[in-house]
Parts: structure tokens; C-alpha cells; sequence
């Protein structure tokens, strides 16, 4: 049996890393449900801090330090990557508050509407044009809200705070031109002056639950590790893969959280959220139809363009 090529052999290592990736995000409610008792905003605290911690000896393990040192000393671009900062602490809070509230399905529906919310914003914001099938995407999207919101009377507000801060997230991302990991590294160490800052008011008050009980103690500190782990495997991934590849890979860990709430958490899901997910899903299914179609017409698009200039 004859050997893989080195681009199959390099593709099949990227989808195993993609898959390492979503699994485990997907599987993220399991372990924030452990945090008992632990209020969302002290998890996040210190999942700020230990992921900090942790990155910092990754950076030095891997040699990444040069592309950290120059956005430090170029404060124009500290702005942005501040944005992005409070815009991943602020999702990762109301994860956590999803969790550990028993919201699952709500951040299982934002993390599916998250790629429409991203098409909706590189509309509105960077005025890209948007094809008809991912305008319908969008509409069925925004019908499917507007049935919880008048058949259910509340409005997914989880939902919609996951996709929006996620989504401008990814836009504003875009803009700061650091790799996954340094980019990480970055937001963390800016956020965790307040981090410390919050620990140590938590500590003063006695509300604090580190050192409390060793379970939690070691719970709060693999919280930085497993926020780094899923990112390491997703770039390895991103290297290696297509973007379409990746896209649908991506589907995995809402999927997976969906079924977590539904199977093993046992949410209550009533017939008009299961239409709404319907919607969603729906709507997905026609955004990555014409995603796919619009990338396999551009090669074709490409090789008629310098016969087209001959015609000229």
C-alpha cells in the first residue's frame, strides 16, 4: 500500500486538527458545568488569568515572541486588539452564564447564527455585497427570532449577545494583523490587569473560591489551558485546510452542544424552539450552499478572465 502524497497527508492532519478543535468547544458545557457554585464572573476571572499564564509559556516554548513585541510597541494597534479584548471576555462570560444556568440551547442558537451574523455585518459595516441566497439565509434567520420573541414572548437574548459579540469579534479581528495565538496572548494580557484587579477585590470581600476547595482550585487553573488547547488545534487546522473545509467543520460544535443540553443536561425544548431551530438550520443550508457555489465559480472565473482580455 502505497504512502499518501504530502498535500493529502498534510490535509487529513488538518482535518484531525479541526475536528480536535470544534469537539472540543463543543464539549465546553461539560466542563464549565463542574464550576458548581463558582459564579460566571469569577470562572471568567480567572480563565482570563490562567490562560494568560499558560500562553505565556507556550509564546516562549514556541519562539513567538517577535510578532507580541512589535504590537506592544505600536500603541495604534493596541486599540483594536482592546476591542477585541472585551469583546472574547464578554462572550466567554455569558457562555460561562449560559452553562451554568442550563441555557445550552440558547448558546447552541448562537454559535449556529454566528456565520449569519457575520455576513450581515460584512454587509452593513463593509458594505459587501451579499448574494441572494445568503440575503434569504438572513431573513430566515431573523424570522425564526421573531418567532420566540412573539410565539414564546421573551427574546433569545443569550442567543443574540453570543452571535453579535462573537461576530464583531471576527470583524474587528480581521483588522489586527496577529496569528491566533499571539493575538490571544495580546487580549489576555490586556485584560489582565482588570482580572487581577477583580481577584484580588474577590479575595478582600472573602467571595473568592480559589483555594477553597482543591476541585475548584484546579478546575479555575486548567480553565486558561483549555481555553488555549481548541485554539492550537484550530490553526493547526487553518494551515492546513480550505476555508470551505474549515466552514463546515465549524457546524460541529453547536451540534454538539445542542445535543449535550438536549441528551444530557435535559433542557425542556418546546415545539416552537425546535421550529426555530429549524429556521436556523435551514438558513444555514442555503449560506454554505452559496458559499460553496460562490468559491467553486471564482476558479472558473479566474481562467475566463486572460481569455476574455485576448477577445479585448
Amino acid at each position: 500500500m502505497s504512502p499518501l502524497p504530502l498535500s493529502d497527508r498534510e490535509t487529513t492532519r488538518g482535518v484531525g486538527f479541526g475536528l480536535t478543535a470544534y469537539i472540543m468547544w463543543g464539549c465546553f458545557p461539560l466542563f464549565f458545568a463542574l464550576f458548581d457554585g463558582v459564579p460566571a464572573f469569577e470562572v471568567l476571572i480567572h480563565r482570563i488569568i490562567w490562560s494568560c499564564l499558560f500562553l505565556v509559556g507556550l509564546v516562549t516554548l514556541l519562539k513567538r515572541w517577535s510578532p507580541i513585541r512589535q504590537a506592544l510597541v505600536e500603541p495604534r494597534r493596541l486599540g483594536r486588539v482592546l476591542g477585541c479584548a472585551l469583546l472574547i471576555a464578554t462572550n466567554w462570560g455569558l457562555y460561562i452564564y449560559a452553562v451554568e444556568t442550563r441555557q445550552v440551547f440558547q448558546a447552541s442558537l448562537g454559535y449556529f447564527l454566528t456565520p449569519l451574523v457575520n455576513v450581515a455585518l460584512g454587509m452593513l459595516v463593509l458594505r459587501e455585497a451579499m448574494a441572494g441566497l445568503q440575503r434569504l439565509a438572513v431573513l430566515l434567520a431573523g424570522v425564526a427570532i421573531a418567532i420566540q420573541l412573539l410565539l414564546l414572548g421573551e427574546l433569545p437574548w443569550i442567543s443574540l449577545m453570543l452571535a453579535l459579540t462573537f461576530g464583531t469579534y471576527g470583524l474587528l479581528r480581521k483588522q489586527v494583523p496577529l496569528d491566533g495565538l499571539s493575538g490571544l496572548f495580546v487580549e489576555t494580557l490586556l485584560l489582565l490587569p482588570l482580572g487581577l484587579m477583580a481577584l484580588a477585590w474577590l479575595s478582600a470581600a472573602e467571595l473568592s473560591h480559589f483555594l477553597g476547595e482543591p476541585n475548584i482550585t484546579l478546575l479555575l487553573m486548567a480553565s486558561g489551558v483549555i481555553t488555549a488547547l481548541p485554539l492550537l488545534a484550530f490553526a493547526g487546522a487553518a494551515r492546513r485546510l480550505r476555508l470551505a473545509t474549515l466552514g463546515f467543520l465549524m457546524y460541529l460544535n453547536p451540534t454538539i452542544q445542542f445535543f449535550i443540553a438536549l441528551l444530557i443536561f435535559r433542557e425542556p425544548l418546546s415545539l416552537i424552539q425546535l421550529g426555530t431551530f429549524l429556521l436556523i438550520w435551514a438558513s444555514l443550508v442555503l449560506y454554505s450552499w452559496s458559499a460553496w457555489n460562490s468559491r467553486a465559480r471564482s476558479p472558473l472565473a479566474v481562467a475566463a478572465a486572460p481569455q476574455q482580455s485576448k477577445r479585448v
